[in-house]
């Protein structure tokens, strides 16, 4: 069955940095375009990151640009992302989404907060 398993959530002061983990089964994963989405309370789910089947091209949404960097080890069939100078305004939770497949992962929640 086709499973998106995220991991790597947690509670982290402003400033810091997390790595959030996708692990991916059940479908070609080199073939397909792999999402993150997040979701704070009360809001709607936003695209934070996308990334073509090989990892040669990327896009990072403007909210986000210069701090998140998405990745993917197709050996691994693993897609990451890595958060930087992380603001509460990123508090939320992440979800991995596999295009067209398509499939969602449970989510992870990432808390901003000092």
């Amino acid at each position: 069955q086709v499973q998106l398993v995220e991991s790597g959530g947690g509670l982290v002061q402003p400033g810091g940095s997390l790595r959030l983990s996708c692990a991916a089964s059940g479908f070609t994963f080199s073939g397909a375009w792999m999402r993150w989405y997040r979701q704070a309370s009360g809001n709607e789910r936003e695209l934070v990151a996308s990334i073509e089947s090989t990892g040669s091209s990327t896009y990072i949404a403007d909210s986000v640009k210069g701090r998140f960097t998405i990745s993917r080890d197709n050996a691994k069939n693993m897609v990451y992302l890595q958060m930087n100078s992380l603001k509460p305004e990123d508090t939320a939770v992440y979800y991995c989404y596999a295009v067209l497949v398509p499939s969602w992962g449970q989510g992870t929640q990432v808390t901003v907060s000092s």
